[in-house]
């Protein structure tokens, strides 16, 4: 009897052992990830559209204020990455960083919906019989704000840590397929990610236009809603991953270490016994650039800096080789990474565009008429024919012709995306010269709402040189920055454009305050008036051809002083690799990924 109670018992320990543990991750966890940042991407894009109309009808602000506010949230939404990435790296991880990027981005846009549904939380509608608007008040202001700067915040858990995020989830050291498998989800993620954009620059804006803000607002907000509650519903099968040390402290440490140790004489002889380096590593002495950076891993005292495993006591008294070289090419690259912040500022005149647009003839057919927004949606698709032309077509029939690869440098093409930038300025002063000509001739100089009798397509050049121009420069810069700095900085180089734009969105609101101030002196018009009519953007678009055209010749000298780049590799088989090539595509529509380490 006992012998059947002690088999019984074996039999059901060996059939609960038989029962597998699902493990988690895998395939059926990246829709839910892919659906996520696709409906975000809907929802903030929607948004920020059209952004300009909304502040300038409904809280009464000047073009030149309303378009400071949209510079200083976009460059919040690009700066926040970054910041996300270094939470998410060092201490929440991916999971809980999407988790509450997800949720305070639907907070953002829940308040943002509410202005446009309380009559009380924006400014009373103008009197057209005495022409007085009155102003937000203070609540008012904040409240707004309020919504924008969550959006941001939002957008940083999101954007930094998706793309990421699922590539963890197909991490199988016994797929052989997982390479494969990668590089679909690769491409699901980046069409998921063209598809929300343009739904954005059309449906959203569409809904804006012709039905109201209120629906306008509210279906990015149930978007957002759905993208939250699709996240969290996968929870259990999703592979979470705890933080470790990011990248951007071990930068910090070289800083602080170099300045603790300024005083520090270097070691009569260049001997790798002097320096502090990992056991694996190739690098046994610092280079000489930049060598006050080398006091940062000068060994004082073996006994007290080093413990018995041969790693730092305190990493913040003494850093590594590695850590020094890593950051001497970090510093190496930003003056040529500070050309491309010109291209973003150009790139960012959305709000004077649009204004452009409204004011012009949008019809295509009787009935229909596209948003003054949507005209973006014409430099998106010249941007990524372009990438397809230029890697099916013309490199293959390049190369068949030479009959060798062939390839354009990468700082070739920056210099090309930066020189097109510059011809998109010239070209949009001019056409706005034409446009306000006709304005003027058709008597409408003091009627800022009035459509000309001039077609919208007129600015579709403009749109498609400054596609052009990020297409070249966009993925010129990627590139650079991932072949010219070390792999262990991967993530970094993948943040560099990013961290660009928001610069560039914060010098944009200086320059236009600056304009604004420098023209109205004396009780003179604006050159940015909120009457286009009245206002002259024609100079201050030549403004910006003349700061692109200075930023062209100062590429030239920083491509000249930094010497020639290492070696492009054009086709890779890595994983790492593949996806940093991948990056580009994304950033040429403003959006922001970070990519891991593989």
């Amino acid at each position: 009897m006992e012998d059947k109670v002690e088999n019984s018992s074996d039999q059901r320990e060996m059939g609960s052992q038989e029962i597998p543990r699902r493990q988690e991750g895998g395939l059926i966890t990246i829709p839910f990830i892919i659906a996520n940042e696709a409906f975000e991407k809907i929802a903030s894009y929607g948004l920020v559209s059209n952004m300009i109309l909304y502040l300038i009808k409904n809280y009464h602000m000047s073009v030149a204020k309303g378009t400071s506010v949209i510079f200083i949230w976009t460059a919040a939404t690009s700066f926040m990455p970054l910041l996300g990435a270094f939470l998410s790296d060092s201490y929440l991880g991916r999971f809980l960083t999407i988790g509450f990027g997800s949720i305070t981005s639907l907070l953002g846009i829940v308040l943002l919906w509410l202005t446009a549904m309380v009559p009380e939380s924006k400014p009373p509608p103008c009197i057209p019989s005495s022409l007085t608007c009155r102003s937000p008040t203070a609540a008012q202001l904040t409240h707004l704000f309020s919504s924008l700067a969550l959006i941001s915040i939002g957008a940083g858990g999101v954007r930094p840590c998706s793309i990421a995020f699922g590539a963890d989830q197909l991490e199988r050291r016994d797929n052989s397929k997982h390479q494969g498998i990668l590089e679909s989800f690769f491409g699901w993620y980046y069409a998921s990610s063209f598809l929300a954009v343009l739904i954005a620059l059309t449906g959203i804006v569409y809904l804006q236009d012709h039905i109201g803000w209120k629906v306008g607002f509210g279906v990015p907000a149930v978007l957002m809603f759905v993208a939250t509650i699709v996240f969290f519903i996968a929870s259990p099968l999703y592979l979470k991953k705890k933080p470790k040390k990011s990248l951007f402290t071990g930068l910090a440490q070289v800083i602080v270490v170099s300045y603790r140790n300024r005083n520090l004489s270097f070691p009569s002889t260049n001997s790798r016994e002097h320096y502090h380096h990992n056991g694996d590593s190739k690098i046994v002495v610092p280079s000489d650039k930049l060598r006050f950076l080398n006091k940062a891993c000068i060994i004082r005292n073996p006994e007290q800096d080093i413990g018995p495993d041969g790693l730092a006591v305190d990493p913040w008294r003494l850093c590594t080789i590695e850590q020094v070289e890593e950051l001497k090419a970090l510093i190496k690259v930003l003056p040529v990474w500070s050309t491309g912040i010109m291209l973003s500022i150009t790139a960012s005149q959305s709000s004077f565009m649009l204004l452009q647009a409204s004011s012009m003839d949008r019809h295509i057919s009787q009935r229909f008429q596209i948003p003054a927004a949507s005209f973006a949606t014409f430099g998106l698709i010249i941007m990524v024919i372009w990438v397809i032309l230029y890697d099916r077509v013309i490199l293959p029939l390049a190369s068949k012709i030479k009959g060798k690869p062939v390839q354009l440098s990468v700082k070739l093409r920056m210099g090309i995306g930066l020189f097109l930038s510059w011809m998109a300025m010239v070209v949009s002063a001019i056409i706005e010269s034409i446009r306000r000509g006709k304005a003027i001739q058709e008597g409408y100089l003091n009627n800022a709402s009035a459509v000309l009798d001039m077609s919208a397509m007129w600015l579709v050049p403009q749109y498609c040189l400054l596609g052009l121009a990020e297409a070249f420069t966009a993925i010129g810069q990627t590139e650079f920055f991932y072949t010219e700095l070390p792999k262990s900085l991967s993530s970094i180089a993948a943040s560099l454009f990013g961290l660009g734009m928001a610069v560039a969105n914060l010098l944009s609101t200086v320059v236009v305050s600056t304009v604004n101030d420098l023209t109205s002196r004396g009780g003179k018009e604006s050159w940015v008036s909120s009457n286009i009519n009245k206002g002259h953007y024609n100079y201050y678009y030549w403004v910006l051809a003349v700061m692109s055209f200075i930023n062209l010749l100062y590429f030239l000298l920083c491509s000249w002083a930094y010497g020639p780049c290492g070696e492009q590799v054009t086709k890779v088989r890595d994983t790492g690799n593949d996806s940093k090539k991948e990056e580009a595509l994304p950033n040429l529509v403003g959006i922001r990924l970070k990519e891991d380490e593989k």
